[in-house]
């Protein structure tokens, strides 16, 4: 996003990311539901994401101060092997993926980076952890849609993955009906020893 303006606070949230690969034999899966349930907003592919930790509306003077323990913490922490499997919905309207593989892993990980965000000073609500891909959300007058999606893509099993990068996603656009947008503030490789720096190219993502 090239939007230059300066708001009091930012939603933010930390996340991993499926690779290409992945997010594409997904996305093979779901084309049939697009035309098959045209009036669901379906997230663009490109910005699904697993949320570890969401810690809501933020000072914007805060963030800058997750970032060098947000580092620090990848650097120590190796990638997380993972898949996506099944599906499932929150309140009958949010269609999801669920979440495969080291799931020990990934609440540790959550764990951790909710630890860092505690000591940098960010108050947010501390949710039980429910590893997830959120896909489309359907309309309130349409009870079903989500329902019918997910009871189709039960069985599908994706191959396994790695999630290699930790990110930093701020959102300050379309918090009204349309699209809300999301743009990555920072990432960094979870390394497994020695800190490595910020993304070496941070992108401006919007989804459904």
């Amino acid at each position: 996003m090239n939007e230059q303006i300066e708001v009091p606070t930012v939603r933010v949230f930390i996340a991993l990311a499926p690779p290409d690969g992945a997010k594409e034999e997904l996305a093979q899966e779901l084309r049939q539901y697009y035309d098959t349930y045209p009036g669901m907003r379906w997230n663009r592919i490109e910005d699904w994401h697993i949320t570890l930790a969401f810690l809501g509306e933020v000072p914007t003077a805060t963030v800058p101060r997750l970032h060098a323990p947000l580092a620090r913490l990848a650097g120590t922490r190796r990638p997380v092997e993972l898949a996506l499997r099944g599906a499932g919905c929150f309140d009958e309207r949010v269609l999801w993926s669920g979440i495969d593989g080291d799931l020990e892993g990934l609440h540790l990980l959550a764990t951790e980076v909710r630890a860092v965000a505690k000591e940098c000073g960010v108050a947010f609500e501390d949710r039980p952890l429910r590893p997830h891909l959120t896909l489309a959300r359907s309309r309130r007058d349409d009870p079903s849609s989500a329902v019918k999606a997910a009871a189709g893509l039960a069985a599908f099993t994706g191959s396994p993955w790695r999630a290699e990068r930790l990110h930093l996603v701020g959102s300050n656009f379309g918090r009204g009906p349309g699209p809300i947008r999301y743009r990555d503030i920072d990432a960094w490789s979870l390394s497994g020893g020695g800190i490595e720096g910020g993304s070496d190219t941070p992108s401006g993502r919007t989804e459904a």
